[in-house]
């Protein structure tokens, strides 16, 4: 059956508007500061406000199975409307931290219908060239992230509220034109009944349990590296007077770039293996982590970005290809329940490492704050070697 050109397109596109909610309160976290007197280490709790509500989100979706038993389209839309619902309560006069905690915790939960869940959809139409189309997806989600730290570039013209009102009318957009234009795909294989031993049968699968140790080692670093971004930035202008840069300009430039990586690493994997591709793009991502001190004691601004520039491409450019791996070794039955599983255990990953740096900040010099996230790409690397994994 062959595969009408505009399912990939309006997928990606769906993708990109409704993971702008993601970082929503990042780009705004020193205007909800000033706003509800919050502390300083609010980036911190509220960013793992969000990656716990999708962890939640993610197992309750992968125990139901709900994207394999259900229209995964119907699925994305519902979840899309209620995430972006949630995400204009954010602009309440009447919040406070415990109030925006939950806002941002409701966000990810329903964000859990929006990320796996695009990757079922995207697995269910293109069963070769996964590994591109998910490059593709992922660099959407990239874009999507950074997308509220561009719109804060312009924050003498758009207020923090409009920034607010802007991604939830996005995030529905992209539900809505997903719902209307993306049917079941052709390679769709519908789970019949509620089937609670799939949360832990699949890792009985030698292959899908390399790929998901790999994921889970590149989770570590990703969100952690993502979330201080901006406070890197920050304290480098701190650190080096003669350096002059926009910081939101630059988070989003830093963490967009990451889509060019996922591209490009999908169109590798038809050249290589994603398997090989994964490796060596988790390898120089470890790499990066390791040399980070250098780079931020050099004052030449322009070489300190063109290094970060370099680890936003290989930080996220492995992702699809875990994804890739993990759809491919799972049961047809059961794709959507195991990128949902692997998704899950992954983001609650991300909050231990979020928090380990949030509480080290204080306590040694900001040089080396990035040195412990080597830990997650080492062990990812270590145990595709150790496994032997191959494909």
């Amino acid at each position: 059956m062959p595969i009408k050109k505009y399912i990939l397109p309006i997928i990606v596109f769906a993708q990109f508007c409704c993971t702008s909610l993601w970082f929503a309160g990042n780009a705004i976290i020193f205007d909800l500061i000033g706003n509800f007197n919050l502390s300083l280490s609010s980036l911190s709790h509220l960013t793992s406000a969000v990656q716990f509500g999708f962890i939640i989100g993610t197992f309750l979706f992968a125990i139901l199975a709900i994207s394999d038993r259900f229209s995964a389209s119907k699925v994305f839309f519902i979840s899309a409307m209620i995430a972006s619902g949630i995400n204009l309560l954010t602009v309440l006069e009447v919040n406070t931290f415990k109030s925006l905690f939950a806002i941002r915790f409701g966000t990810g939960f329903f964000l859990a219908g929006i990320y796996p869940v695009g990757m079922k959809i995207a697995s269910d139409f293109f069963k070769s060239g996964l590994g591109k189309s998910l490059g593709f997806l992922v660099g959407a989600l990239v874009i999507g992230t950074a997308f509220p730290h561009a719109l804060k570039v312009f924050g003498d013209f758009i207020s923090w509220k409009s920034l607010v009102y802007i991604t939830s009318i996005v995030a529905f957009l992209g539900g809505l034109v997903l719902v209307l234009f993306v049917p079941e795909g052709p390679y769709k294989v519908k789970s019949q009944k509620f089937d609670i031993t799939l949360f832990y049968s699949v890792f009985k699968i030698k292959k899908f349990r390399s790929a998901a140790f790999g994921y889970f080692g590149h989770m570590w670093e990703l969100y952690a590296f993502w979330a201080f971004v901006p406070f890197i930035l920050s304290r480098y202008l701190g650190h080096h007077n003669n350096a002059h840069f926009n910081v939101s300009l630059w988070s989003f430039i830093i963490i967009g770039i990451g889509a060019v990586g996922c591209v490009f690493s999908g169109f590798l994997s038809q050249i290589y293996t994603p398997k090989k591709v994964a490796v060596a793009t988790l390898s120089l991502s470890c790499i990066c982590c390791l040399v980070s001190p250098i780079f931020f004691l050099i004052s030449s601004e322009t070489v300190f970005l063109g290094f970060l520039l370099f680890w936003g491409i290989v930080v996220i450019a492995d992702s699809p290809l875990f994804s890739t791996l993990v759809a491919q070794s799972a049961p047809n039955y059961a794709k959507g329940t195991a990128l949902t599983i692997v998704n899950s255990i992954g983001f609650g990953i991300t909050i231990l490492s979020i928090q380990l740096i949030n509480s080290m900040q204080n306590s040694i010099e900001v040089r080396h704050l990035f040195l412990v996230l080597a830990i997650g790409p080492f062990f990812g690397v270590l145990q595709f070697a150790l496994n032997k994994f191959r494909v």
